[in-house]
């Protein structure tokens, strides 16, 4: 009898719990967002979810996040969800408390973290032990990345330390109206600097993304959703293991005649199927960084088009990294005329992206692949192509492959031969020039006579290629030497 009384009361704990506030849930409702139990039925295996410390409360009130977890498309990821009908989703000790056990079975255990991240920020009242509870999170984040992948979806309002959580996982994907990544919200914002300016105009979907704090925006929660499983599927669940192999395209398809400068159409053919998935699309375009597959496997592009800014070459090797650290092969598609140089103050910036970009390549250890489709001058191709880090690099037959571009390397190298030819004007003697120099110099076929590049090859033929490189690399075996980690160039 003892035994069952205490059951009821467990039970009705738990259904307190559960139940939450009628009220705040019709909140949530009617301001346009789903409740934290609906989004995790949502994305989980129907059935598959299981709650962990659900009865974790304080005056019959839960901590304000759901911790369990389920499978998404059979296989197993932890999921937290943070509950805004809950002292507005707000960090404390106790919601602390759950998402580090959490994160501690992933970790042990190589499964995937999907954090599903609506908080109004930290719980005010608990003080400095708020902040604290803050801190473990982040420590646990930063202990396990590269360990296993860390999605994070913005579905309402991130703020403050909640904002941060977000930049720590390897994907940040923000709704569109519900979901706001800020460093102080709008009442604050008001109160320290008189700026009267509403969450979505300071860190919306499209705000953020211009700001390349988030890598995907979604015009719904249901896609959302819909994205974090499409990229879950595309990732393996650790490090230490392999992303999975779908072969649903033909190897040897031919591409279309496609022009070098339009990246979108080039990624679309080579990926199996036309289906990439773009990250920071909407930050940084000089650079294009997806992740598809190609001949089954799970691969990262980077197309490099046009002059390359400084922020363009960093969200290029943070990509890279993200992808090193989940075994997954780097692609890269060439065709720079240099970097960017706004101005004479912004050459700090650009020597620190430049070696940015240089560090992330060089330590990568996964199979690295390079095609040189159209212009590869200065640093973007020592870094994305050069021998010293491609381990095969191929080249279209009208690439040009150079420390400077054919127009500069005339005024250096031509000078005199210019102002000396007066059977032409100074226009067309300069473009006289700098066609000598690709053919005598610069263009693939001497890059290939000097062993620059492995091999040039019909356009059509760059996903076969590919492809074939590929099955051939994909058991690299290669490792840095035995440090504690290297010293990012910041």
């Amino acid at each position: 009898m003892h035994n069952s009384q205490d059951l009821q009361k467990v039970l009705e704990l738990r259904n307190a719990i559960l139940g939450g506030d009628e009220k705040r849930l019709k909140e949530q409702r009617d301001a346009g967002k789903l409740t934290a139990r609906e989004r995790v039925e949502k994305i989980a295996d129907a059935g598959s979810f299981v709650e962990l410390f659900a009865l974790v409360s304080q005056n019959e009130e839960g901590a304000g996040v759901i911790t369990g977890y389920a499978t998404i498309e059979e296989r197993p990821v932890y999921i937290f969800a943070q509950d805004f009908t809950v002292h507005g989703g707000a960090m404390g000790v106790q919601q602390a408390a759950k998402i580090v056990k959490l994160l501690d079975m992933a970790e042990k255990t190589g499964a995937p973290v999907l954090a599903i991240m609506d908080s109004a920020g930290v719980r005010i009242d608990e003080g400095a032990m708020a902040m604290s509870a803050y801190s473990e999170i982040y420590t646990k984040m930063a202990r396990m990345s590269g360990v296993c992948p860390m999605v994070a979806l913005v579905l309402g309002p991130c703020i403050g330390g909640a904002a941060l959580l977000s930049q720590l996982a390897d994907v940040a994907i923000v709704a569109q109206k519900v979901g706001q990544l800020m460093v102080f919200g709008p009442q604050v914002m008001a109160a320290m600097n008189g700026l009267q300016v509403d969450a979505e105009q300071m860190g919306g979907a499209t705000v953020a993304a211009e700001m390349g704090a988030c890598a995907l925006t979604a015009s719904s929660e249901d896609e959302a959703l819909a994205k974090a499983k499409q990229l879950l599927s595309l990732l393996p669940s650790s490090n230490l293991e392999d992303s999975d192999i779908v072969d649903t395209d033909d190897m040897t398809r031919l591409l279309p005649a496609i022009d070098p400068s339009d990246a979108d159409a080039l990624l679309k053919a080579i990926v199996d199927n036309g289906s990439a998935m773009e990250l920071y699309a909407a930050y940084e375009p000089a650079i294009k960084v997806a992740i598809a597959r190609l001949g089954g496997h799970s691969v990262g592009l980077i197309a490099a088009n046009g002059k390359l800014t400084a922020g363009a070459m960093q969200k290029a090797a943070r990509f890279v990294r993200f992808m090193d650290c989940f075994g997954i092969p780097v692609i890269s598609l060439l065709n720079t005329c240099g970097v960017e140089v706004g101005s004479v103050k912004e050459q700090g910036w650009l020597f620190k992206a430049q070696s940015q970009l240089l560090y992330a390549y060089a330590e990568a250890t996964v199979p690295k692949l390079c095609v040189v489709t159209g212009d590869a001058i200065g640093q973007a191709y020592v870094a994305m192509g050069g021998k010293g880090n491609a381990d095969m690099t191929y080249a279209w037959p009208t690439a040009v492959i150079s420390a400077l571009t054919p127009e500069a390397a005339v005024a250096v190298l031509y000078q005199d031969e210019v102002k000396a030819d007066k059977t032409l004007s100074v226009d067309d003697a300069r473009a006289k020039y700098a066609d000598q120099y690709i053919e005598q110099v610069a263009g693939a076929v001497n890059a290939a006579k000097q062993g620059m590049v492995d091999d040039i090859i019909d356009p059509a033929k760059t996903r076969a290629m590919l492809c074939s490189a590929l099955e051939m690399l994909i058991s690299k075996r290669d490792s840095n030497p035995p440090k504690k980690h290297g010293n990012l160039p910041m």
